[in-house]
């Protein structure tokens, strides 16, 4: 369920910002998702391969910046691939990772973590017990 939230908030974002600058150029939603959808899968590949790597470089000190950095090579990458999705430069791309990666940070946020949920719900549904020994 996360992975499909993830995903509409991404493509929010992105066809958010393509009516906001004049170097995105998104023709639709369904083109918007298609493009959130393709950078989520390059991000789980690609992406972590090439985080891992520049992670190496950077001795782990500069991880989420990387990250977003390569976010925005993932997205400069659909945007050869895609043709109703165009990206005029790398700044607009970074822009866009920046813009995703709070988006879905605030989302996730907002929506809690569903293990965290379940747990806290067992513990109240589950009547607690004590046992008394007596006579000692």
């Amino acid at each position: 369920m996360d992975f499909i939230v993830n995903l509409l908030v991404s493509a929010g974002v992105i066809l958010l910002l393509a009516n906001a600058m004049s170097s995105v150029h998104v023709k639709s939603f369904w083109t918007a998702l298609w493009v959130a959808f393709l950078i989520g899968i390059f991000n789980a590949t690609i992406g972590w391969l090439l985080s891992g790597v520049l992670n190496l470089v950077s001795f782990f000190l500069l991880e989420a910046i990387v990250s977003l950095i390569v976010t925005a090579l993932m997205i400069k990458l659909v945007d050869v691939l895609v043709g109703n999705f165009k990206v005029d430069g790398f700044w607009p791309a970074l822009v866009i990772a920046i813009a995703t990666a709070i988006a879905v940070a605030i989302a996730g946020w907002i929506g809690g973590d569903d293990e965290e949920s379940f747990a806290q719900l067992q513990e109240t549904r589950q009547p607690k017990t004590e046992v008394v020994l007596a006579g000692r």
